[in-house]
């Protein structure tokens, strides 16, 4: 341990020799930084959980986007009396919905409700991804029967 390296000259003066140490000092914290940060598996972790996380967001937004486009596509090709029957299911299914909404408020025990109103809860903050899932299964399934028929 006492040689000295080949590619460096040793010190002439006390202040060369100094400033020597002072960079041996500066170069080992950096190093010792280095090990720590490497060594610190709980902040790694969580880096790569934030890069996970946003690059999983990222895929989301594409993936919704496209869902939005196809299902835009679909319509846009659907003959009127399609999407006229399309509006009558739909105001057939809200009516049914609403029917069995006061069904369950009145027959329903309360953890129950107070459990589904949850979902219910999460299912609306979800709502832009809910829907293009949903879109993108219409989408798929109307390109399916029309590729059979």
């Amino acid at each position: 341990m006492t040689e000295q390296p080949h590619d460096k000259k040793t010190a002439e003066t006390p202040a060369e020799l100094r400033e020597q140490v002072e960079q041996t000092r500066h170069d080992l914290g950096e190093t010792v930084e280095a090990l720590a940060a490497k060594a610190d598996v709980k902040a790694r972790t969580q880096d790569k959980v934030a890069e996970v996380k946003d690059q999983t967001a990222a895929k989301a937004g594409a993936l919704k986007a496209k869902a939005t486009e196809a299902a835009s596509r679909v319509q846009g090709k659907l003959p009127d009396p399609v999407k006229d029957k399309a509006a009558q299911a739909t105001e057939q299914a809200h009516t049914k919905a609403v029917q069995a909404g006061r069904l369950w408020e009145e027959k329903a025990p309360e953890p129950l409700q107070a459990r589904t109103a949850q979902g219910a809860q999460i299912a609306r903050d979800n709502r832009g991804l809910l829907f293009a899932g949903v879109g993108a299964a219409v989408a798929a399934w109307f390109l399916y029967r029309r590729r059979q028929g």
